[in-house]
C-alpha cells in the first residue's frame, strides 16, 4: 500500500485525462458507501443515463469493481484495458515508482467507464484524503458517516478520521452527508472552506421510513426542490433508508431526476452481501460488515427481524483487524452458537479459526473450511433457525460462490 493520489493523477494525465469527461459522485464514509452507491447508480440508470459504478471491495471477482449500467466488465475487457495502460504504467514507474494494484485498478475503471458512460459513481477505498480515488473530482461528494475503522492509517479518533474523509470535498463541490456530532462539524468546516454547497441529513434532507419486514422499507424523502413519497427500498437493515435518502439527494445534485426515476431506481436496487437472504429452513443470511459499528448495526437489524428465533453465526475475519473488538461486537448479536472459519480467498491474511474461538470462549467451534463451517452451522440452527455468515466480505463472497 502506498497512500496518496500522485501516481493515480499522473497515470490519468498521461492517458489524456479521461476522468474529465465524467461527472457524478465520490462517496466516502465508514459504513454505507456501497449501499448508497448502489441506490444512486440505480436511480441514475432509471433516469436513462449510462452509469459507471466503481464499488469496492468485490465479493467474488475483481470484475465487480468496474461496472457500466449494472454489468461488470468482462474478463477479456479487463485484460485488454490493463494492457492498454502498459506504456503509462511504465512511464509513471520510471518517474514516481510502480503504481499499486489499487491505483492501476482505479485508472483502469475510469478508462473503461469514460468510453461507455456519462456519469460515474465511485466508492472511496480507504479514508479519502490519500485514497487513489481522490484524484477524481466528479462534482458531488457524499460522506455517509464516520466511525472507528482503519485507525492504523486514518487516526485514532472520530475527528482525525472525519478529516481524512472530508478531504474528498473539493472547490465548488455539492456535498451530501449523514454525519453527526463532531464529524459533521468537520464536514461543515471543510465545505465552507471549499465554497461547497452542503445538504445534511436531518436538516436540508429529511426522510421517514417504515419497515416492510423482510421486503425492505417504504420510504419518503424530501429536500430543496424535491419531495418523494411511498418509495420502495428492497434492502434490509434500519440504516439503509438513510443511505437511500443520501442517494436520492445526490441524484438531484448530479442531474435532473423525476419522481418516476427515483421510484423505479430505488425499487430496482440490489446490493448483495448486506443482510442478503440466500436460503430458507434454516434462513441463511449474508452480511459483509467488517468493523464493530457495521457488525453491531447489522446484528441489531437482524435481531429486530428474527426476534428470539435461534441464531447461529459463521464468522471469519482478516488479520488487519482487532479480533477482541470484533468478537465483542459479535457477542452483541446474542448468537446461540458460533462457528469460526477462515476465508480461503484471503489466505495468509486471516486470523485462525481456533484463535478466534479461544477469544470468544464457550459456545463456539472452529472449522477452517468455510463450506464445512456453513454446513455445521446449518445443522446447529435447525430448520426453524437462522444462520448469519459475517465478519468479512471475503467470507461472504466465498459462500456466494459456493451457491453459484
Amino acid at each position: 500500500m502506498k497512500l496518496g493520489t500522485e501516481r493515480t493523477r499522473a497515470l490519468l494525465d498521461h492517458i489524456g485525462k479521461p476522468d474529465q469527461k465524467l461527472r457524478g459522485a465520490l462517496i466516502a464514509g465508514t459504513n454505507g458507501k456501497g449501499s448508497t452507491g448502489a441506490c444512486l447508480s440505480s436511480i441514475l440508470s432509471a433516469a436513462r443515463h449510462n452509469v459507471g459504478f466503481m464499488p469496492k471491495p468485490h465479493l467474488i471477482s475483481y470484475t465487480e469493481r468496474i461496472e457500466v449500467n449494472g454489468t461488470p466488465i468482462s474478463e477479456d475487457d479487463f485484460v485488454a484495458t490493463l494492457e492498454s495502460l502498459g506504456p503509462a504504467i511504465e512511464w509513471v514507474s520510471s518517474t514516481m515508482g510502480l503504481p499499486t494494484e489499487f491505483e492501476m485498478l482505479t485508472v483502469m475503471a475510469v478508462t473503461y467507464i469514460a468510453a461507455r458512460a456519462d456519469l460515474l459513481v465511485c466508492e472511496v477505498g480507504l479514508g479519502g484524503r490519500l485514497d487513489a480515488t481522490n484524484a477524481l473530482d466528479l462534482g458531488v461528494a457524499a460522506i455517509t458517516n464516520v466511525a472507528l475503522d482503519h485507525q492504523k492509517y486514518l487516526g485514532n479518533t472520530i475527528a482525525e478520521i472525519a478529516r481524512e474523509k472530508a478531504a474528498i470535498i473539493k472547490r465548488g463541490n455539492r456535498v451530501v452527508t449523514a454525519c453527526d456530532g463532531e464529524a459533521l462539524e468537520i464536514v461543515e468546516a471543510r465545505a465552507a472552506a471549499e465554497s461547497a454547497q452542503l445538504w445534511r441529513l436531518g436538516s436540508e434532507i429529511e426522510f421517514r421510513a417504515s419497515s416492510l419486514d423482510w421486503s425492505g422499507f417504504e420510504l419518503s424523502v424530501s429536500g430543496p426542490g424535491f419531495e418523494h413519497h411511498g418509495l420502495t427500498l428492497p434492502l434490509l437493515g434500519d440504516y439503509q433508508p438513510a443511505n437511500a435518502a443520501l442517494a436520492v439527494a445526490a441524484a438531484h445534485l448530479i442531474t435532473a431526476v423525476s419522481d418516476e426515476h427515483v421510484r423505479a431506481g430505488l425499487a430496482a436496487t440490489r446490493w448483495p452481501g448486506r443482510l442478503q437472504v440466500i436460503g430458507e429452513r434454516p434462513r441463511v443470511i449474508l452480511d459483509g460488515g467488517h468493523n464493530p459499528a457495521a457488525l453491531m448495526r447489522a446484528g441489531a437489524a437482524l435481531r429486530d427481524l428474527i426476534g428470539s428465533e435461534r441464531l447461529v453465526t459463521v464468522f471469519g475475519m482478516l488479520s488487519e483487524r482487532d479480533p477482541v473488538q470484533l468478537v465483542a461486537a459479535l457477542k452483541t448479536l446474542r448468537p446461540d452458537a458460533v462457528v469460526f472459519t477462515e476465508p480461503a480467498s484471503a489466505h495468509g491474511h486471516v486470523i485462525p479459526a481456533d484463535r478466534l474461538a479461544g477469544v470468544y470462549g464457550p459456545g463456539s467451534a472452529a472449522e477452517p473450511r468455510a463450506e464445512l463451517a456453513l454446513a455445521q452451522a446449518v445443522e446447529l440452527a435447525g430448520p426453524g433457525g437462522n444462520v448469519l455468515v459475517c465478519g468479512s466480505l471475503y467470507l461472504v463472497g466465498e459462500i456466494l460462490a459456493l451457491r453459484d
